[in-house]
């Protein structure tokens, strides 16, 4: 990847989906903070779809939501995210679903990337 200053405020890089901006400012792009955040969101939501559909669960809907801890003194570390998974999907179980919830966070790059610089958490509910 390759990443260029755009007016001295944001850098881009154009990606296989498109074009990506980044800064620190909200006006001008994504925070870094926020592309990390939907990173380990991304991740870990795209590999506990591939364990539902492998297990041939049929998959209502996933939601995702972020809670992210931030260190108060500068440079603002992440220090926690807690991803909470709200599935819809026929027939799963409580105990079924939280060996998925495991198995996708064993199996996610990007958690295992920051861990434990990042302590990264779940929960989940059923609909």
């Amino acid at each position: 990847m390759e990443f260029r200053i755009e007016n001295e405020e944001a850098f881009s890089t154009e990606a296989p989906f498109g074009l990506l901006q980044i800064s620190g400012e909200d006006e001008h792009g994504f925070r870094p903070y926020q592309l990390l955040v939907s990173a380990i969101a991304g991740c870990s939501g795209s590999v506990l779809r591939k364990i539902m559909r492998k297990r041939r669960i049929d998959i209502g809907d996933i939601r995702i939501s972020a809670d992210v801890t931030r260190n108060d003194e500068e440079p603002h570390e992440v220090e926690t995210v807690h991803l909470h998974y709200t599935v819809r999907a026929a027939g799963v179980k409580e105990e079924q679903m939280e060996k998925m919830v495991e198995l996708a966070k064993k199996n996610c790059t990007i958690v295992q990337s920051v861990e434990p610089a990042i302590k990264v958490s779940e929960s989940f509910t059923l609909e």
